[in-house]
C-alpha cells in the first residue's frame, strides 16, 4: 500500500484525474448494474404496483443516475477551473516577490560605494580613537533552488533579514551574486561577533526548512585587523576571492544607486 500512498507534487494533477475517473467508473457499473437488475422485474408482471408506475421508478431511476453523474462532471470542470486560477494567482504571486526581490538588490550600493565609505569611517574612526567592524555574508544557494530559479527571491529575503538586524548608521553593500558587506561603525570585535550571532540565526530562520541557502559570515576589525582602509579591503578580497568584482563586473544590480542604503531600525541596538 505504501507505493500507493506515495504522492508527488508532479503526479496530483494526474493523480486527482484518475480518481474522479475512478469515483464516476463506479457510480456508472454500480447504478448499471442496479439498473440492469430491476430491469427484469419492472417490465415482467408487477405484484404490488402497476405496471405504469414501476416503469416510471425506473426510468427516473435511470435518469437519477445520470444527473448524478453530470452534477459531478460540471463539479469536477469547476474545481479544475478555480484551482487553476489559484495556480495562476500563487504564480502571480511568486513573481512579484521575485521581482521586488531582484528590485531590493538592485536598489543595494556596490563594490565602490563601499570602498568610498569605508575609507570615510576608518578615517573618522581614526580622528576619534573608535573601531570600524566589517562583515562579510557570503550566501550559496541549494541546487533545487538554482533549478526552480528562486536564486534571486533567496537573495532577496536574506537581504531584508540582514537589513532589520542592522543599525540605523550601519549600512548595507552587494559585492556580487550572494556577497554583502556590512559597515558597523563604532562598533568593537566582541560586539560585530554578537552582531554576527544574531545575524546569522536571522539567515537560518529565513532560509527556511528546505534550506534554500547556506551563509557564511566572516568578521574583521579596525584597528584591530587592519589599521587602514586599504588594508580591511584586502582582507574583505581575501575572504572570498573566487572571483571578486572590480568596479566593472560588479554589474548594474549593485551599481544603480548612488548613495549607500543607511538601514533603518534598532535589533542591534545592543552594539
Amino acid at each position: 500500500m505504501r507505493v500507493f500512498d506515495r504522492i508527488e507534487a508532479s503526479t496530483i494533477e494526474r493523480r486527482d484525474w484518475q480518481l474522479w475517473l475512478l469515483a464516476l467508473a463506479v457510480i456508472l457499473v454500480l447504478s448499471g448494474g442496479v439498473a440492469l437488475l430491476m430491469y427484469p422485474a419492472v417490465f415482467s408482471e408487477p405484484l404490488t404496483m402497476t405496471g405504469s408506475t414501476l416503469h416510471r421508478v425506473f426510468f427516473a431511476f435511470c435518469l437519477l443516475c445520470f444527473l448524478l453523474v453530470g452534477y459531478l462532471l460540471d463539479r469536477h470542470v469547476l474545481i479544475r477551473r478555480l484551482r487553476r486560477q489559484l495556480a495562476e494567482e500563487l504564480q502571480r504571486r511568486v513573481d512579484l516577490l521575485e521581482q521586488a526581490s531582484a528590485d531590493l538588490l538592485e536598489s543595494l550600493p556596490g563594490l565602490d560605494h563601499f570602498r568610498d565609505r569605508l575609507a570615510m569611517e576608518i578615517r573618522r574612526a581614526s580622528t576619534v580613537r573608535q573601531p570600524v567592524s566589517l562583515l562579510i555574508v557570503a550566501l550559496k544557494t541549494s541546487p533545487e533552488v538554482e533549478m526552480a530559479g528562486g536564486a534571486a527571491t533567496a537573495f532577496g529575503d536574506a537581504a531584508k533579514a540582514i537589513i532589520r538586524k542592522l543599525r540605523r548608521e550601519d549600512s548595507i553593500y552587494i559585492f556580487r551574486r550572494g556577497v554583502f558587506g556590512m559597515v558597523l561603525p563604532g562598533v568593537s570585535t566582541a560586539d560585530a561577533g554578537s552582531v554576527s550571532s544574531r545575524l546569522e540565526a536571522s539567515l537560518t530562520e529565513v532560509s527556511g526548512v528546505d534550506n534554500r541557502y547556506s551563509s557564511e559570515i566572516r568578521l574583521f576589525n579596525f584597528p584591530e585587523h587592519a589599521e587602514t582602509a586599504h588594508e580591511m579591503e584586502k582582507l574583505a578580497v581575501f575572504c572570498f576571492p573566487d572571483p571578486w568584482p572590480g568596479p566593472e563586473t560588479v554589474g548594474s544590480e549593485a551599481e544603480k544607486s548612488s548613495h549607500p542604503v543607511q538601514v533603518k531600525g534598532h535589533e542591534a541596538s545592543g552594539v
